[in-house]
């Protein structure tokens, strides 16, 4: 379920219902606040406010943000307007879907794992996840604090780039050259081959490299969230979707040997990426195209967030834009990393790469 409020107007925003809005109801997915209603509007929300962007409604997610479908046990499965019977992406479904039926502009997310960059890549629409903390999450239900991000979805990175101005004062937008920058693409043997095609067509050019992947850091993850939900989740364990208390069982598991291994394994992936010699690196942003609703979180997680949690662990900024239909004639998705701080950067080489002429389904090699 999704809560509209007005009409479609200029400047109209789906915020995800994980930020606190004074006056409305604010649920962060769970039914344990179901007539939950704040005070005050979580910063993000009220920068945007203050820039002039209208509030059209509070969007729907997976519970408590700790999913990549979207399928909510207690306000229902967010639709994918571009395919019924297919998952909108998560966490932020809601947003992701709530833009591409048309029904706002703008969409306020958060992304600790993929869940901007996933609903918008299973949406058609463009997610972008900032440098980490570079947007305030003041009045946000965190999932995993140092994981956590803020950002800005919309319907091209035009939209993206105008929300973050008013997210982060002293953001200015630039223009890029791409062929001024060193561009490298990774990960497409990874993905499907229709989604790969789209995405090399987009890499044409660009120079291969290999990029190393965060082995281990996940018991990290899962400890913050344990932390979080340290004296909700004994007091209100039968009130959580099933899915959300199986993984919170296995969370709660985690030792403190385990965590310390992954928090070392996070410093050194963050120096390994950091030793790379680029500007920007390009990416699927999924591997596949939106997968039927009914599979589920546990057994699609894995795959769906293997190349955006990555960025996650490091807090670069990342861009997911579309790029043309892939496998069922549903979109494929391009991610476009920078380095911590390049966010200008980043959003620049998406409106360059989104204005790039190439031929459908031609594949670099």
């Amino acid at each position: 379920m999704t809560i509209w409020i007005t009409e479609l107007g200029e400047g109209s925003l789906a915020v995800k219902d994980l930020f606190d809005t004074a006056g409305v109801r604010t649920t962060y997915g769970s039914p344990i606040f179901a007539d939950h209603v704040p005070s005050a509007s979580a910063e993000a929300v009220a920068r945007l406010e203050a820039a002039g962007y209208t509030m059209a409604g509070k969007a729907n997610l997976h519970e408590f943000a700790w999913g990549i479908t979207s399928e909510n046990a207690t306000f229902g499965t967010v639709p994918n307007p571009l395919a019924p019977g297919r998952v909108a992406g998560g966490s932020s479904g809601g947003c992701g879907a709530a833009l591409a039926a048309g029904l706002v502009e703008y969409a306020l997310g958060t992304d600790s794992g993929g869940s901007i960059r996933i609903p918008a890549a299973c949406c058609g629409v463009v997610g972008f996840k900032p440098t980490w903390g570079l947007v305030p999450l003041d009045g946000c239900f965190p999932l995993t604090p140092s994981f956590d991000h803020a950002g800005p979805m919309a319907c091209d990175v035009a939209g993206c780039e105008r929300m973050l101005e008013a997210l982060a004062p002293g953001f200015v937008p630039v223009d890029v050259s791409l062929e001024d920058v060193r561009v490298g693409v990774a990960w497409t043997e990874r993905a499907d081959p229709g989604v790969r095609a789209r995405v090399e067509a987009v890499a044409a050019g660009f120079e291969r490299v290999e990029v190393p992947w965060p082995d281990g850091v996940y018991p990290a993850f899962s400890r913050e969230i344990a932390e979080v939900h340290a004296e909700l989740y004994p007091a209100n364990r039968d009130r959580y979707d099933p899915a959300i208390a199986y993984k919170m069982e296995i969370a709660r598991a985690v030792t403190d040997e385990q965590v310390a291994a992954a928090l070392a394994e996070r410093e050194r992936y963050r120096e390994r990426i950091a030793a790379l010699e680029l500007d920007l690196l390009v990416t699927p942003t999924v591997p596949m195209v939106a997968p039927p609703v009914g599979i589920g979180d546990l057994a699609l997680r894995e795959r769906m967030i293997e190349l955006t949690f990555p960025w996650n662990v490091t807090g670069s900024p990342a861009l997911a834009l579309p790029c043309g239909p892939a496998e069922d004639g549903l979109p494929a998705s391009v991610q476009i990393v920078g380095r911590p701080g390049e966010d200008a950067l980043v959003l620049a080489a998406g409106r360059a790469v989104s204005e790039r002429p190439r031929a459908a389904g031609r594949a670099s090699r």
